[in-house]
């Protein structure tokens, strides 16, 4: 699988590569304060420390006054597993280069995808990614340089709309889309070889669960 660069025309249907934001205090406080577990992955949608400091401009100016989140998204991980998208775009900003796997939705058929579909994208660390509504996504990955994984994993901000991923209301099912909703403005597609399979996720990737530690 080809590592393209989000700063390639490659990921312009996906999203875009924002400027003119200072970032540095908020990955200075990601890093000092939060986790990064060796093994796993840890999500929080939102931290107080993180919104003080930055909840202000991205809220007016990249959500044009929207009210929005910021949490973070950090450990390792090297695999697909699932892929999930969101009403409203999301922003990520890693404080170690990251590998996205991105997917279009549109590719998304009777629930289901086949991996065959899904890119790879290199993020610098620092950069400010906007990662559009209709781009499937999940977990970021390791950062990857001449072949060999980065070990010491990632951190990585992520802004959304307020309270998405938090409790899945309770709905009545209208449609086959209401069968991905897995968390509140969170709907999931999973991998069959996964945990999020086992504990009831909506089971439509098919193919390879891409690793890009085997990647070739």
């Amino acid at each position: 699988m080809k590592i393209n660069s989000v700063f390639s025309h490659k990921f312009e249907k996906y999203g875009q590569v924002l400027t003119g934001y200072d970032v540095n205090a908020l990955l200075d406080k990601l890093e000092k304060t939060t986790e990064c577990p060796s093994d796993s992955v840890i999500y929080v949608p939102s931290d107080a420390a993180l919104e003080e400091i930055s909840g202000k401009d991205f809220s007016e100016n990249a959500y044009g006054g929207m009210p929005i989140q910021i949490g973070y998204c950090n450990g390792n991980n090297t695999k697909l597993n699932c892929l999930e998208y969101h009403r409203g775009s999301e922003i990520n900003i890693p404080t170690e280069d990251v590998v996205l796997l991105l997917a279009p939705l549109q590719s998304v058929k009777n629930g289901k995808l086949n991996t065959s579909a899904v890119e790879a994208f290199y993020v610098p660390k620092g950069t400010v990614v906007m990662i559009y509504e209709t781009t499937l996504h999940y977990a970021p990955c390791n950062g990857v340089k001449g072949g060999d994984v980065n070990k010491k994993g990632f951190r990585v901000i992520i802004v959304l709309p307020k309270d998405t991923n938090t409790d899945k209301p309770a709905i009545t099912e209208k449609n086959l889309e209401d069968k991905l909703l897995w968390a509140k403005n969170k709907w999931l597609i999973a991998h069959p070889d996964t945990a999020e399979a086992k504990q009831g996720a909506w089971v439509g990737l098919v193919g390879t669960n891409i690793d890009i530690a085997k990647n070739k």
